[in-house]
């Protein structure tokens, strides 16, 4: 899940950059609107999390920009506990909730992944697919019931492909997806880690379709 992080302060800007990564979320970070519109223009994200105060503007600013042309990302606002209209005028502009300065790291996570599964339509944190439960929160995979160890990446494009049942899921968006700006991508990285999803899952759990990309199996081989 790609996510993008608009704020100004270094201490914050460091601290949710590394701890939503630590989450398991890919981050994109910036610290003023002008920056933020630019990313936007060139990149779909599954949530953003904005700062209200910015230096050239408002995450209301932002949120607004998005809503005018009906970009539904969902939006989390970040306010200082005391700025109830702040808050208000946010929700009431389409954003999708709001966390209270200061926060716990782990409630703004949980925010932002219910945030991002109701934009997708999706009831229920599990993921579940032939036998295969990925829970996003705790960040664990277990097939039949038996736990299974997945690096990061790995992870990754399971929880896209399981996100999206039934549907191709094309390459290009698995590698927006698991990256961010400053990490460099190999041309074979994404069926690198679906080589080796399927050789802990199964030679048929993931079907690859020529020239479109990849998605889960309906049914054992």
């Amino acid at each position: 899940m790609r996510i993008l992080i608009v704020e100004d302060d270094p201490m914050l800007f460091d601290g949710l950059s590394v701890g939503l990564g630590l989450a398991g979320f890919t981050v994109d970070a910036v610290a003023t609107c002008e920056e933020a519109f630019a990313a936007l223009e060139t990149q779909s994200y599954d949530a953003a999390v904005l700062d209200l105060m910015l230096p050239d503007g408002s995450g209301l600013d932002i949120l607004a920009s998005l809503r005018r042309r009906k970009d539904a990302t969902p939006v989390i606002l970040l306010t200082a506990r005391d700025q109830v209209s702040d808050r208000i005028a946010g929700l009431d502009a389409g954003a999708d909730d709001y966390v209270g300065k200061p926060f716990d790291l782990d409630e703004l996570a949980a925010r932002v992944r219910a945030a991002a599964r109701r934009g997708g339509g999706r009831a229920t944190a599990m993921l579940e697919w032939r036998g295969v439960v990925l829970d996003p929160a705790r960040q664990v995979v277990s097939l039949d019931g038996n736990p299974l160890v997945l690096t990061r990446r790995e992870f990754g494009v399971l929880r896209a492909l399981m996100e999206h049942p039934g549907s191709t899921v094309s390459k290009s968006t698995l590698e927006e997806t698991l990256y961010g700006w400053q990490e460099e991508v190999e041309s074979n990285a994404v069926e690198v880690h679906v080589h080796h999803l399927r050789s802990k899952l199964g030679a048929g759990f993931i079907k690859t379709v020529r020239g479109l990309g990849y998605r889960l199996a309906e049914e054992c081989p």
